[in-house]
């Protein structure tokens, strides 16, 4: 007996063995976390992404625009249900590492068929001496039982401790989507602010070319030009007098962007020009690796890569013996009456089993080599987000700069062709300068003047991704 006995958990033993052998290869990538030393010549680690939204933007309207869209904006709402969904399921997954724990009470009754061998046996036995079985048999149970997965390879730990990260780098979603509302908040408030520079620049442009075609008519009515150059002087004030009207409906559709982020109905945006003429910032920029804390998308992904590197081990685990334990107290009797009498009404059980998969293990193998997918694929994902992140601030840098040095010439142009239309009106007015002079004159100026608020708004807007690429905004 003791010989078959050895046999027999000797052929278990290596079939549990078997089933664990011919794991596919790990393929996981390592991840280079390396960044420059610095964005440029400075190294001073003091950056802006420590500064709240509230310091950095000064202007009162804006930071209510913002403090709004942070209440009620939906997008940012959605991605707080998502923060919800995956800390339920970290829930879930560390309720799976627990035993669980079960009351059962029920009742019932049967009657065999007496042509069996049980309804024969139950037929001729007695309860007790004299009195024979209730036909039918009825059944009172009651109990408790549980059933617990022993986790030898880590399989559950490692299942709760993904979900857990994936809980964290939902969190940092949140934050990410609070850099980029913020961000987009400021560059559609500096873009209306920039559309009422423009709108004022038309209106006054509208009073000059006015003025000048009062001018014109009235040489016309001396003999001093012709009917060509009023038309074109006409002309000209109702092409610029259409213009106001394309702003005004850029401006419409500027505010109700804002509504949107908002979460509002479209309404009238309060603002100031003073906002516009406001002193840029001092941008201290601090160390490239600074990012590695500073910026959401950066911790997400590293999250999420290592949670990814924990899905290999559950798979990989799917692969050995796994090892259940069940048990179960209660009491069952034929009579409610005698659920109460001990010991001879107590139920009890406890088992064990260990399982591990032989043949058609192709669905583990697959699920298997997923995970490894996954895991490179999170790690491309993170150092994608690094250089992606440093290019961002490099860029938005240099493109501050540049637009400095661009304001700064368009602002003597402007100055230079205000001038040209007061030289103009007056040799117009003397008869030593055609007509066509001064309209393109005119023209000229109010491009170039357009052209400078395009810049003064571009360099704002760099001013704000610049703070939103450093990883600012969210805190």
């Amino acid at each position: 007996m003791k010989k078959k006995q050895i046999i027999y958990y000797t052929a278990l033993i290596c079939g549990l063995t078997v089933g664990s052998c011919g794991i596919p290869r790990t393929i996981q990538k390592s991840v280079s976390r390396e960044m420059p030393g610095s964005y440029n010549t400075a190294t001073d680690s003091a950056t802006i992404a420590e500064l709240s939204w509230r310091d950095y933007f000064k202007d009162p309207y804006l930071a209510a625009l913002i403090d709004t869209a942070l209440a009620n904006n939906q997008e940012l709402h959605i991605v707080m249900q998502e923060i919800a969904i995956a800390r339920n399921e970290a829930k879930a997954r560390k309720g799976e590492y627990l035993p669980s724990i079960g009351f059962r009470a029920g009742a019932g009754a049967e009657k065999r068929s007496e042509k069996t061998l049980l309804g024969r046996l139950e037929r001729d036995l007695d309860i007790e001496h004299g009195k024979k079985n209730p036909e039918p048999l009825p059944d009172f149970v009651a109990g408790f039982s549980a059933n617990w997965e022993v986790d030898i390879w880590k399989k559950l730990r490692n299942a709760r401790q993904a979900a857990v990260l994936r809980y964290l780098a939902s969190v940092e979603g949140k934050n990410f989507m609070v850099t980029q509302l913020v961000g987009e908040i400021a560059d559609t408030y500096y873009e209306l602010l920039a559309l009422d520079q423009q709108l004022g620049i038309v209106n006054a442009n509208i009073k000059i070319q006015t003025d000048a075609l009062e001018v014109v008519k009235l040489q016309k009515a001396a003999a001093r030009t012709t009917e060509l150059a009023v038309r074109k002087f006409e002309a000209e004030v109702l092409k610029t007098q259409s213009l106001q009207y394309e702003i005004r409906q850029q401006l419409l559709e500027a505010e109700n962007k804002l509504g949107f982020l908002l979460g509002k109905y479209p309404h009238t945006i309060t603002r100031t020009e003073e906002a516009w003429n406001s002193v840029a910032p001092v941008l201290h920029t601090g160390l490239p690796a600074q990012l590695l804390d500073n910026r959401p998308d950066i911790r997400q992904a590293e999250l999420e890569l290592k949670a990814a590197q924990l899905d290999i081990k559950v798979a990989k685990a799917q692969f050995y013996p796994s090892l259940g334990l069940s048990a179960g107290i209660g009491l069952q009797a034929f009579n409610p009456a005698y659920l109460i009498k001990m010991p001879e009404s107590l139920l009890m059980n406890l088992a064990g089993d260990l399982v591990a998969p032989l043949v058609n293990r192709n669905a583990i193998k697959a699920t298997y080599l997923t995970a490894n997918a996954h895991q490179v694929q999170a790690a491309y994902n993170y150092e994608q987000k690094l250089l992606n992140a440093y290019i961002e601030v490099v860029n938005h840098l240099n493109k501050i700069n540049n637009l400095q040095q661009s304001i700064d010439l368009r602002s003597r142009q402007v100055k230079a062709l205000n001038q040209s239309i007061e030289i103009s009106n007056d040799l117009f007015t003397s008869a030593r300068a055609d007509y066509m002079e001064v309209l393109m004159t005119q023209r000229d100026a109010l491009e170039s003047k357009f052209e400078l608020i395009e810049s003064q708004k571009a360099q704002k807007m760099a001013q704000v991704n610049v703070y939103r690429a450093l990883g600012g905004g969210w805190k």
